[in-house]
């Protein structure tokens, strides 16, 4: 063979090689929206400031995906202003992502009201039954499926530990707002139910958690019980510290409070729930419909003590709880 005809022949096979490159698809990077709490610039990227989604991608690692190359998360942050979710869930959509997680709270109705098509992924829904965004646990219905803290059901179990924590005839005073409304009324059923006295404090905005400290003080509550997650989860260590301030031991739903100062929590751990979300992702991604994706609910519930904020109040935990306690944090 010449020269001439061995050029030859390696122009053909590049060409051959060439031809097959270009007949191969693309790979197709999928494209996961995001809406929370925290800010955009803390949820974005690979590597996220929120332990949220650092969870979140940390479980799509898990089932075999890359950042980058399987997917990128478009993330819309509200940056603790859930009146903000309308818009952000229309921004979400018109980008025509491939599914949506949603971080519980006023997100999920947000996203429903935005759409009816693209998969939304409940990443902590209080109970999302009773609060009208799937049929049923078993059978969601609709473009929603994903987790559900059930919030409505443990509302018993923190109102019970913290009549144990602090007792007494003095009522306990109920944060809550819209979204938590249900919840509230939870508590108002077991405490009819039990002879306890409650008082009712509405935070529908951020503006009111000062004053909400103060009504729980002049109503001379002996303690708090706290939801509107969606208010004061991105204020956590603020709520923490009006409530020293206050002398008013709080309970939570979830341990982020109690990580920033605040006394007790009781609840799922909502970064193993965000690890979870990315099982409907993957789920979802390779064909599943979210109508037929039942909802899980938490299997493990943390009670969390901090001893620091329990000295500064005063307080004396009781043994059972001390012994009953999955993590004491000094």
């Amino acid at each position: 063979m010449d020269r001439r005809e061995f050029a030859a022949r390696l122009v053909l096979i590049a060409l051959a090689a060439s031809s097959v490159i270009r007949a191969q698809p693309a790979r197709r990077v999928y494209r996961i929206g995001v809406l929370g709490l925290g800010t955009t610039s803390d949820m974005a990227g690979a590597h996220p400031n929120s332990p949220s989604i650092r969870a979140l991608i940390g479980g799509m690692r898990d089932l075999g995906y890359k950042y980058g190359e399987h997917y990128v998360t478009e993330p819309r942050g509200a940056a603790g202003s859930p009146d903000r979710f309308p818009t952000l869930a229309a921004e979400l959509v018109r980008l025509n992502v491939d599914v949506i997680l949603a971080g519980g709270g006023p997100a999920v109705p947000a996203l429903k009201q935005a759409t009816t098509t693209i998969p939304i992924v409940m990443a902590a829904s209080g109970d999302p039954v009773v609060d009208g965004y799937v049929q049923s646990l078993a059978r969601p219905g609709g473009n929603i499926t994903g987790l559900s803290l059930q919030s409505i059901e443990t509302t018993v179990k923190r109102l019970d530990l913290l009549k144990q924590l602090v007792p007494g005839p003095a009522p306990v005073a109920v944060f809550w707002n819209g979204p938590s409304i249900q919840a509230w009324r939870a508590a108002e059923a077991i405490a009819r139910e039990r002879g306890w006295k409650l008082l009712s404090v509405e935070i529908p905005d951020p503006g009111a958690i000062d004053a909400a400290f103060k009504t729980a003080s002049d109503g001379h509550a002996n303690a708090v019980l706290v939801f509107a997650a969606g208010v004061l989860f991105p204020r956590a260590q603020r709520v923490a510290e009006l409530a020293a301030r206050s002398g008013l031991p709080a309970m939570y739903e979830l341990r982020q409070y109690v990580d920033a100062g605040g006394l007790i929590s009781y609840g799922p751990n909502i970064i193993q729930i965000w690890r979870q979300a990315a099982g409907f992702v993957d789920k979802i991604i390779k064909g599943a419909k979210p109508s037929d994706l039942p909802i899980e609910q938490p299997t493990k519930f943390e009670l969390v003590i901090n001893l620091k904020a329990a000295k500064a109040l005063g307080l004396r935990i009781p043994q059972a709880l001390l012994l009953r306690a999955d993590e004491l944090i000094e």
